[in-house]
């Protein structure tokens, strides 16, 4: 037996293998990891690709990172830990290097409080302002502070140079903003050169005022 509940293990697994069948998770790149409720976290391992993760093959830390169960974790496990922190509804986080957000976290020139314009509503209801971080290694411990001190008020963060970093109420809400924040940065590669008609402050507000507004931390579980 690994250590950890294998039912609880089968979500990461299915949501693995859907991001590495739709090209949003390619090599070994990527992790995904479930808070459990006693506040331990079941994490992909290191260097096994979300395609062919396995629910005997996950790794379970605890809060402070001790290694618990199971096979090594992903070494952006301080990331997972920081997000957690930070927003204590959070039950599942995400972490990819999908190409076009990847492309959007290599550009010069972006504003690093909110580095996608506003183009389309469920950009602002998914996730709404993206900020990006500095440059740090992968896996370097030191970026957890930056990312704890940023997601307090944003569910989804873009690592620059690297890929998007984002958390959700449950996995499913995990996947819809990742998804989300790939398609609209596919989006603003595509209309780069061409005019565009922004959404205005007013239908941001509008928005936010009926769906609520995504850059807040959820309510405590």
């Amino acid at each position: 037996m690994p250590g950890y509940d294998l039912k609880e293990a089968a979500e990461i697994v299915r949501a693995g293998a859907s991001l590495f069948a739709r090209g949003l998770a390619t090599g070994t790149s990527g992790n995904v990891s479930r808070r459990l409720a006693a506040g331990q976290v079941l994490i992909s391992p290191t260097n096994v690709s979300l395609g062919s993760l396995a629910a005997d093959g996950l790794a379970l830390i605890d809060a402070e990172g001790n290694h618990l169960a199971g096979a090594a974790p992903s070494k952006e496990w301080p990331l997972h830990l920081a997000m957690y922190r930070a927003r204590p509804a959070a039950a599942a986080i995400v972490h990819l290097h999908a190409t076009h957000s990847a492309a959007v976290s290599c550009m010069d020139g972006l504003d690093p409080q909110d580095c996608l314009p506003p183009l389309t509503a469920y950009q602002v209801m998914k996730f709404g302002r993206l900020p990006m971080t500095g440059w740090y290694r992968p896996g370097d411990p030191g970026l957890a502070p930056e990312i704890e001190a940023l997601a307090r008020a944003h569910p989804a963060i873009l690592l620059a140079n690297h890929g998007p970093l984002v958390a959700g109420t449950d996995m499913q809400d995990a996947l819809a903003r990742i998804e989300e924040l790939e398609e609209t940065a596919h989006l603003f590669l595509m209309l780069r050169g061409s005019r565009t008609r922004e959404l205005t402050r007013s239908q941001i507000t509008e928005l936010e005022d009926h769906f609520g507004s995504a850059n807040r931390a959820e309510e405590s579980r």
